[in-house]
């Protein structure tokens, strides 16, 4: 039988994505805004053929089993159903970035797997059905399915919760500076983090806010305005992580050198500096700029105590099928 290989990038939310109104389905408790990385890049082939044994996954070369495996499953399995394939399929996937780090691998890994499966079982689904079936396996991953600036509608079930592109990767020339200060798998997954936000005093608060946040978020991207940017994402990023730091238990993702990177960034803006900083679930931090101060801000994130390394990647584009 056939098979396909898609290409989708990690994407980083501006306003962010943190609780469920339905674990299962991934509804999201609010909105949310984010950036494709045009340098990250999960790239993933599905074959199905009647040969093999049952679903297999290989990540990064090594096998998958277990919890791994069953998530990729539920797509593999949604798409047999529509597409009346009754075999199994292998799933190779590669990331070229740290997995499990905070640096959203699921997100594309999941937008590339929706791709890929879909079409070696013959669908040709729209993007906005490509975006609602990658929810199903990440709730991010809906958000790297379209290109560039992408806005995640929470909606109210599987058919009205999906994402789509608010402005092409060419409107802003912004770049993300990923200051690693811990490359390792984090230890608790966004998963549990999810279940764990409704535990926070804080987190029907941070969702009640979050249509103000998205507004301004939204302006700021289309205006390109620069400091409006700034002033939201660190509000909703600081925001997401207090719910995490109250839940029960609490999670707490940073690391000393996390919180290093925060007080230069602010310090560098102060001075004149256009940067601002975001951070997901896990203890790296996410520096966004303009283009044209991106070597500078990449120089000094490295002269910080604690940062390992600092990944760069412009504005992406959409998931889409390698030739």
């Amino acid at each position: 039988m056939s098979s396909a290989t898609a290409i989708a990038h990690a994407n980083i939310a501006l306003i962010k994505y943190w609780g469920n109104r339905d674990d299962a389905l991934r509804i999201p408790a609010n909105g949310s805004i984010s950036m494709n990385l045009a340098s990250l890049t999960t790239r993933t082939t599905v074959r199905f053929s009647a040969s093999l044994y049952s679903d297999c996954l290989i990540l990064n070369g090594r096998p998958v089993a277990g919890a791994g495996l069953e998530r990729v499953r539920l797509i593999l399995d949604w798409v047999r159903a529509r597409a009346g394939v009754g075999a199994s399929a292998e799933v190779v996937s590669e990331n070229n970035f740290p997995t499990g780090a905070g640096i959203a691998s699921s997100a594309s890994a999941f937008a590339a797997l929706a791709l890929a499966a879909s079409h070696a079982a013959g669908l040709s689904l729209t993007e906005i059905d490509l975006s609602r079936l990658a929810r199903r396996g990440s709730g991010s991953a809906c958000r790297s399915v379209p290109g560039g600036f992408v806005e995640w509608h929470p909606g109210n079930d599987d058919t009205d919760s999906y994402a789509v592109s608010i402005a092409p990767p060419e409107h802003w020339d912004l770049v993300d500076c990923i200051a690693i200060v811990h490359a390792g798998p984090k230890a608790v997954g966004s998963g549990e983090g999810h279940v764990l936000a409704w535990t926070s005093p804080i987190q029907a608060a941070r969702v009640a806010d979050a249509p103000r946040r998205l507004d301004l978020c939204r302006r700021a991207l289309l205006n390109r305005d620069f400091d409006a940017l700034a002033a939201v994402i660190e509000l909703d990023s600081d925001l997401m992580h207090a719910v995490m730091m109250t839940s029960r238990p609490p999670l707490l993702y940073w690391q000393a050198a996390t919180i290093t990177v925060f007080h230069a960034v602010r310090n560098w803006r102060a001075q004149g500096l256009p940067v601002a900083y975001t951070v997901d679930a896990g203890p790296n931090v996410h520096v966004i700029c303009p283009n044209q101060v991106h070597v500078e801000v990449s120089r000094r994130l490295r002269n910080l105590p604690g940062v390992q390394e600092v990944l760069v990647a412009p504005v992406g584009g959409p998931a889409h099928l390698e030739e």
